[in-house]
């Protein structure tokens, strides 16, 4: 025997260090099922109980006379049960569970529950009562007829009486095997153990012990979860009949399901396990902020413990089973309805992130440690553009919206993004486009392995700016798009979608499955991936600008449609940056802002230029040419004078803004010169670009070292639309230089089209011109302009160039305001 005390005592240690469920008392006298009129020690406030009938049981139970049913397992059971057509059931693109089983509506054992819980049956009506038949007990605080009351609304999510339309309830009387595990790649696999324990599994007559969360003939139906008779007296709470944990007790594993630890939702909900534990809304160091309580508080009406912390609400932070009628995948208060508590209502999946991500006024979270970014305003502020995130702000028609995820990472079809015939109104924005609630995390980089604590990016000198996908965009899907022509202005060959979780430590290889970069999940939606393109301009297929409300009107900055960013970045995949000249002949390249790669224009290619930029781009000289961005450097709320970097309080991302165009500072005719708030001075120095203060800049030579000072003391004010292209993503240009000796088809007109020909008038054709007046004989590298590279290359224009061109021809530009 004393052979085996050892691995005997290692045993015991084993199962003393796991979390141990608090107890479950089988109790019924002691919870709101007690209908009876007599009121037991300790149990809660009843409303719903009869006047004077004292047996317990009787409501449910009788021994003789009871219902026998067709296909369902009423154990003893003295009620009828409904003979309701149900209208609606739940169901969703992303469910993987049988559609015809779910269209079916209820049955099993719910059809126990539903007797009362469906609103159509007297809760008093029963079988049989002292002999008697078809009886029907008196009852107080029931409803109409005396059904089961409706709570705080029949449309709410805070009523019991669930009605005929379970579309907003959890899904029951399906089958759960593998076969759905399998395909949804969230769930666990039933059956599901936890050391000896059984926690899912089939239940089966003269089978001991039985599986905590019981299926009946492989389907989930309401008894998997609850059980009818159970409470908790170590619960500060109710535990709503639920067989396992209302709350999460401490961490999630990331491993395994752990039956005192884990909230009830994990033993069939795994959410990627890893993913989820390091997420944002469940781990304990990053989700620790609290619910305000008291009366009246989202607190209180969900019946949460006092000052309860976001990790500990878990999946009940954004979910609840039987929510807001009008809500989708049992989104808590996730309508458009402005009742408090909502009230029906039109699906908005914004509103149930707006719970937490709004002022702290608003939030339903306590002020004090609340990090929690505020996103609401954003989209919100009266006068901000913003993406078309509402479904009023959508071009669609009708109620629904047009965000329709089908699987765990949230992809959708292109045809839902807004590709293909008929599609084009299907364009959208939603929280769930660009985030992964499941996955998102503070961190630096998606892979866990960056700055920790930190809502998104490092932007600051003391590290070379990438554009790695920050933790806040961790798991959601993107895409990736291929080139295979060297010509600018071409469309890409295809696009390699990217989803999933990499996990902790995941390569940060473009080539990986999941995104790794930010424009990755921008450009499915800002792309010929998420919309037909003919790459036909001025005027081609793509979306309208103004086609949905909130946004920037049609005709700003004379623009008519969007642009096609994955073809404007081309620039970068078809010349990376070698060599002085990049490999093109005459000194020019092609240009592009570093989104996807980087420009290659080192100190070296810029002739030791390296002060033109303000923080975070003039960091260590090593890192120009080298560094890339983010299109949320330029896209997010506006910015202080001077920074790409949002005011203290303000969140990153695209979300709005009160410039056009969703910018962090103006971009129109009047940028230059005493427009120091405007967009291209939250990262290049006004001092050198637009006074005469101003040291030397890559368009510089013999006269100056830097002629744009140079210029803006000449003429008095500089513009930048006159000599830069009106949309500076990528182009076919060094330095993003327009050049009117040579308009082609990205201006509707063949390539080497001169314009602008003997007049002194601005040249406009959006969406890349815009009051242009440059025109380039001969192109120069970095340090080696003259002013003999400027001017008209001959006929149709008047054929000058130089200083005689610029100041005194018919093509002058010397006062083009």
């Amino acid at each position: 025997m004393r052979g085996h005390a050892k691995p005997i005592l290692a045993l015991l240690l084993t199962i003393l260090a796991q979390p141990v469920l608090a107890e479950r008392l089988s109790d019924v006298r002691a919870t709101k099922h007690n209908l009876s009129a007599v009121d037991y020690a300790g149990g809660p406030t009843r409303t719903v109980k009869a006047q004077s009938e004292d047996q317990v049981c009787v409501f449910c139970h009788t021994p003789h006379g009871s219902t026998t049913t067709a296909g369902v397992r009423a154990p003893l059971w003295n009620r009828q049960l409904s003979t309701a057509t149900y209208t609606g059931t739940y169901e969703s693109s992303s469910i993987n569970a049988d559609v015809n089983e779910l269209r079916a509506g209820p049955g099993g054992t719910s059809k126990l529950c539903l007797s009362c819980h469906d609103g159509t049956l007297a809760v008093g009506s029963v079988n049989v009562l002292g002999g008697m038949q078809s009886v029907s007990i008196s009852m107080t605080g029931v409803g109409a007829g005396g059904k089961m009351p409706t709570g705080s609304g029949a449309s709410t999510g805070f009523t019991r009486n669930l009605g005929v339309d379970l579309s907003n309830d959890h899904p029951i009387s399906f089958t759960f095997d593998t076969a759905v595990a399998n395909s949804d790649g969230e769930l666990r696999y039933p059956p599901f153990s936890s050391g000896a324990t059984v926690v899912v599994g089939n239940r089966q007559s003269g089978v001991s012990p039985k599986p905590t969360l019981p299926l009946e003939d492989n389907k989930v139906q309401c008894a998997s979860c609850h059980d009818p008779h159970i409470r908790d007296p170590l619960e500060s709470t109710t535990v709503k009949f639920l067989r396992l944990n209302r709350f999460q007790k401490s961490n999630p594993s990331g491993t395994s399901f752990t039956p005192g630890n884990d909230i009830i939702c994990l033993a069939c909900h795994d959410k990627g396990k890893k993913a989820w534990s390091e997420s944002v809304h469940a781990n304990s160091t990053d989700a620790s902020e609290s619910y305000k309580s008291g009366a009246g508080s989202a607190a209180e009406l969900r019946e949460f413990p006092a000052n309860a912390q976001v990790w500990q609400a878990a999946c009940l932070n954004c979910h609840d089973t039987h929510t807001v009628a009008g809500s989708r995948r049992l989104l808590r208060e996730g309508t458009d309805s402005t009742a408090t508590p909502k009230s029906g209502g039109n699906p908005a999946i914004e509103e149930t992130c707006y719970q937490c991500h709004t002022t702290l006024a608003q939030s339903v979270l306590n002020s004090t440690g609340n990090s929690v970014p505020d996103i609401e305003t954003d989209f919100t502020t009266v006068g901000n553009k913003h993406m078309p995130l509402t479904t009023d702000d959508q071009a669609t028609t009708g109620t629904m919206e047009k965000h329709d995820i089908t699987d765990a990472d949230f992809k959708e079809t292109q045809a839902s993004l807004g590709k293909g015939s008929g599609n084009s109104t299907n364009r959208h924005a939603e929280c769930s486009d660009c985030h992964n609630p499941h996955r998102v995390m503070k961190n630096a980089l998606f892979n866990a392995t960056g700055t920790t604590g930190v809502a998104t990016h490092v932007h600051a000198t003391t590290a070379q700016h990438s554009n790695l996908a920050s933790g806040a965009l961790r798991g959601i899907w993107g895409v990736e798009p291929s080139y295979t022509s060297t010509t600018w202005m071409s469309l890409p060959s295809s696009y390699t979608v990217k989803s999933g979780d990499g996990g902790t430590g995941a390569s940060t290889l473009r080539t990986s499955n999941h995104v790794t970069r930010e424009y990755q999940i921008c450009l499915k939606c800002h792309s010929d991936y998420g919309y037909d393109d003919n790459n036909v301009y001025p005027t081609g297929t793509r979306p309208a600008l103004g086609s949905f409300s909130g946004g920037t009107t049609l005709a700003t900055n004379g623009l008519m449609q969007y642009t096609n960013q994955a073809m404007e970045f081309a620039a970068a995949a078809n010349d990376s940056g070698t060599g002085a000249d990049q490999g093109e002949p005459g000194g020019n390249h092609r240009s592009w802002h570093p989104v996807i790669w980087p420009t290659g224009r080192t100190l070296s290619v810029r002739g030791g230029m390296a002060n033109q930029w303000l923080s975070p781009w003039n960091g260590n000289n090593s890192y120009i040419g080298n560094l890339t961005m983010y299109c949320s450097d330029c896209h997010g709320n506006a910015t202080a004078n001077g920074s790409s970097t949002p005011t203290t309080g303000n969140p990153w991302g695209p979300h709005g803004s009160t410039k056009n165009f969703i910018l962090r500072g103006d971009w129109n005719t009047s940028t230059g010169s005493g427009q120091q708030d405007d967009l291209c001075f939250k990262c290049h120095n006004y001092t050198i670009y637009a006074t005469r203060g101003g040291s030397s800049s890559g368009f510089g030579g013999s006269k100056d070292a830097n002629l744009h000072s140079y210029h803006a003391d000449k003429i008095g004010s500089m513009r930048c639309r006159w000599c830069h292209v009106a949309v500076p993503h990528g182009w076919k240009n060094k330095a993003f230089l327009v050049n009117l000796n040579d308009v082609g088809p990205e201006g509707g007109k063949s390539a080497g089209t001169q314009v602008r020909n003997g007049t002194t008038n601005l040249y406009s054709n959006a969406p890349y011109y815009m009051d242009a007046v440059n025109k380039i004989r001969t192109f120069a590298t970095s340090g080696n302009w003259s002013d003999t590279n400027c001017g008209s290359s001959g006929a149709p224009g008047n054929g000058q160039s130089g200083r005689s061109w610029m100041r005194d021809s018919s093509e002058n530009c010397k006062s083009p305001l």
